[in-house]
């Protein structure tokens, strides 16, 4: 049946909607970061500023401690990620393939913890990394915060190798191949779009993680750029033109890492096709 052309026009006018509704916070930001400080505080809106100026990214460049908090985040967020993906790999492979017992109480721990709230836990680990005497270190955020994405992340990735069919792992074993070589050949390839929504699930919940860093950093080099963010009122005073530059390029990483593996995602799809 043909669908009217109120029932499409709808459905397309909500998606409108919703896109205006979250890009032009986006877009106002950005747009803010460039103005000049005449047009920021000008009665009436400019909406779109007649000339561009990278006054206010040089401000924010130039903040103490800059330049070493963006080292901090991305050694952080990126250590994290990385070491959730390969304990997922295999934790996923495990559930996924192998039959053990406790396995189904394992998966209920993972969801468990999945649902707890981390802020309440902030006072225990802030006692563990204490005693420990890591406090204001790299370390204690690092492990964290992989252990925060590490449930979401074994349970994606083992709904993605449940998916591939265990008969392409078994042709590969009778042709030959060990497991790991069946794995490393055959599912790994199939696994690019879960790997890619994963590492960015990870990615931005390690990038904007806040409470933690609070708690357990206090030194100012070891700090995050979040926390370097919430301070904007003590940094740049009435500058929001500064203030916008400096959320801009706190929102650059992520906004780049998404473009790129969403393109990577799709041609995951097609790489890892097999020939019949």
């Amino acid at each position: 049946m043909k669908r009217s052309p109120l029932a499409r026009l709808w459905p397309n006018a909500a998606a409108v909607v919703l896109f205006a509704g979250f890009a032009f916070p986006v877009y106002w930001m950005f747009c803010t970061a460039l103005k000049p400080t005449s047009d920021i505080v000008s009665e009436d809106p400019v909406w779109f500023p007649a000339s561009a100026t990278f006054e206010h990214f040089g401000t924010a460049v130039g903040a103490e401690h800059f330049w070493t908090l963006v080292g901090n985040s991305l050694t952080v967020t990126v250590s994290a990620v990385a070491l959730s993906l390969v304990i997922a790999l295999l934790a996923s492979f495990a559930l996924a393939r192998l039959r053990f017992r406790g396995r189904r109480g394992f998966l209920v721990t993972f969801m468990i913890a999945q649902m707890a709230p981390w802020e309440v836990m902030v006072i225990a680990i802030y006692m563990l990394v204490r005693d420990g005497d890591m406090l204001n270190s790299l370390l204690p955020l690092t492990l964290f915060y992989m252990v925060m994405v590490l449930p979401f992340t074994v349970l994606t990735l083992r709904s993605y190798i449940a998916a591939v069919p265990r008969e392409l792992e078994e042709s590969a074993m009778v042709d030959g191949c060990t497991r790991r070589q069946a794995f490393s050949k055959v599912i790994f390839p199939l696994l690019a779009p879960g790997l890619m929504a994963t590492s960015l699930f990870g990615f931005i919940t390690a990038w904007n993680e806040f409470p933690l860093v609070l708690i357990l950093n206090k030194d100012a080099e070891a700090q995050t750029l979040p926390l370097w963010l919430s301070s904007f009122q003590t940094q740049f005073g009435d500058d929001w033109g500064a203030t916008m530059a400096a959320a801009s390029l706190f929102a650059v990483p992520v906004l780049l890492l998404f473009l790129f593996l969403q393109r990577k995602a799709v041609g995951g799809l097609t790489s890892g096709a097999v020939k019949g």
